[in-house]
This record gives C-alpha cells, structure tokens and sequence, in this order.
C-alpha cells in the first residue's frame, strides 16, 4: 500500500470517529431558571404539586419553594431583603400590611381554610372530645395543647381569636384568658412545626388549619362555625376579638380583628424573574391547573375575588380579580 493512499485512510477514520462521536455525545444539560417562593407552611402540600405540575410545562423552571409563617416570609422580602419571586400568604392582609406599597404593588385573594383543633389517637380525653367541650378538656392539667406565634404567623393569632370568640360563644367569661395563660410553653414559629410534638405525644391538640390537618391524614374536631372563621356570613362577630401583633417597624402594632380566613399571592416590586413569576401566579390561579390541586387539599378556591390593588395587577392576571367598585 502506497504512503499516500494510507495517508487517505488514516484521514478518513479519523474523521468517521470524529463524526460518530458528535452523534452520540450527549447534549449538555441546559441550564435552568431559579423561581423562588416564599410561601405559609400550610401551602406546603398543595404548591409541591403544583411547582412539580407547573415544571412538566415549563422545563426551563427550577421552583425553589420555602416555607414558613407567613409575617416571616413577608420579614425576609421586608427586612432582609432577600430575593423572592412569588409570596404567598395564608392571610391576606399580611402581604396589604407588611409589604404594599414599598415591597409590592398588588394582592390577590386565590383560596379559604378553617381552623380545627387536631390531635390523634393517643391524644388524651380524645375519645370524649366534642364541639361543645373541647375547651373543659382542654383546661384539664393533664392535657396539653400547642399554637403558634401570632407574630410569625397567621395561625398563631387565629387560634387565639378562636379561643377569645369561644369566650363570647359558650359564655364562659374569663375562658379566652385561661386557655391563652395555659401551655405557653409550646408555641412554636409556626404551625407546622407542632406536628412532630404531636406525633411524639409531647401534647395531645393543636390548633391547626383543617387543611393541613387533612393533608396529613390527622384526627380533627370541626368547630362552631361561630368560632372557627370560616363563614363570611359571620364576619362581624369574628371581628369583635382582637390581638395586637408586631408592626412594620420595631416597636410598634398592629391590631388584627377576628375575620373570615383569606390567602393571597403577590410578586414583589424586585422579583429576579418577573415574567416567570407572573406565569407561576397564573398556573396557581387556574381552575383546572393550580386551583384544583389547591381544592384537592381543603382549601376550597376564592377566586376571582375582590381586589382594591386591581389596577395595579399584571394585565394577564387580572383575569383572576374583581375590581373593587367605588363608593359612590
């Protein structure tokens, strides 16, 4: 064989190899979009769900979901200034109170819940609790029972707006006082947190959204609907109980009254992906994409309802809101 005519096969091979190698090659994985969210513990379930369902359609999205109490969440964006895409609150009024208008420009109102008091079989006097003398067991020194912080979460003050309209309900006077006094000692950050007492029967109740309690197959007691903020149509005896809870700033309060359970959803004024976000948003706010999910797991939908930011809402999203009527 002649040098040259080796030369020729030698280029050829090499070329064949070169050709064969970029064809199976894998692609490089492409890179992903961080999509972060700060959301209340009891959304945990349902936006798994949703951020795994809202991934298949959008590839390209990494959902980075964080929970904690809601007044936490809005601290992070408010205080520490964290980076945050999307934040979703298990009470309204904390995204109207904490973050509008320096740190976002609108709210909307997407799903309801309920507060129940939970516990499980070993829980004691569980086989005689009912509606009507929960509040007896729970006084009993033998029992204890967790909530948690009001100013770390709306679950914190809601259990105790509960125990204060349980006061005027069963006219007990005094009641709301002593269940607040008793067991201190187990309030935690937020609600969620109090599951791991529960199942190491470090307490016997907590007060909890139904939710939740559903999501994680536990025992509850459902409550009168006059105490367990609910029901819109008793919105004026809810908000006769009141707490006073931690401010904007340091050092001053705000005063919550009792009022029917709302979550809301917003993106802040400086969300790192703003497009991303408002697609996220509107994938939750869907009847049958995000609001299924969300109904699925107790937390029956509220959308669209009545907005006094709508203006100030993504056009794409008002879709999902009411615009507040004037008064006339």
């Amino acid at each position: 064989m002649s040098i040259q005519k080796a030369s020729t096969l030698l280029g050829t091979a090499f070329l064949l190899a070169l050709i064969f190698s970029a064809c199976t090659q894998k692609k490089a994985p492409q890179s992903k979009t961080d999509l972060i969210i700060f959301h209340a513990g009891s959304l945990s379930v349902p936006f798994k769900e949703i951020a795994k369902n809202f991934m298949k359609t959008h590839p390209s999205a990494n959902v980075l979901l964080e929970s904690a109490g809601s007044r936490t969440c809005a601290r992070k964006i408010s205080d520490l200034k964290k980076p945050c895409d999307i934040m979703a609150s298990a009470d309204y009024s904390v995204i109207d109170n904490l973050l509008i208008p320096e740190h976002a420009d609108w709210n909307i109102k997407f799903a309801s819940n309920e507060m129940t008091l939970v516990y499980h079989k070993s829980s004691k006097m569980s086989d005689q609790i009912t509606a009507d003398n929960w509040y007896k067991i729970l006084q009993d020194k033998e029992v204890a029972f967790g909530r948690s912080d009001p100013n770390a979460d709306p679950c914190g003050y809601r259990a105790v707006i509960t125990m204060k309209l349980a006061e005027k309900h069963y006219r007990k006077e005094g009641l709301g006082k002593r269940l607040l006094k008793k067991d201190a000692r187990y309030i935690r950050p937020k609600e969620t947190d109090l599951l791991a007492l529960l199942e190491s029967n470090t307490i016997d109740y907590i007060f909890l959204y139904r939710s939740v309690a559903q999501q994680h197959g536990l025992k509850f007691l459902i409550l009168p609907d006059e105490i367990n903020l609910k029901m819109p149509e008793h919105s004026d005896f809810y908000s006769t109980a009141t707490i006073d809870i931690s401010g904007k700033k340091p050092g001053t309060a705000i005063t919550k009254k009792g009022a029917p359970m709302v979550y809301g959803i917003t993106i802040p004024k400086n969300a790192p992906q703003r497009e991303l976000a408002i697609k996220f948003v509107a994938f939750v706010l869907e009847k049958e994409k995000g609001m299924i999910i969300m109904e699925k797991n107790g937390q029956p939908s509220m959308v669209p309802s009545v907005s006094n930011t709508f203006d100030k809402i993504p056009q794409v999203l008002q879709q999902f809101a009411i615009a507040q009527k004037s008064k006339s």
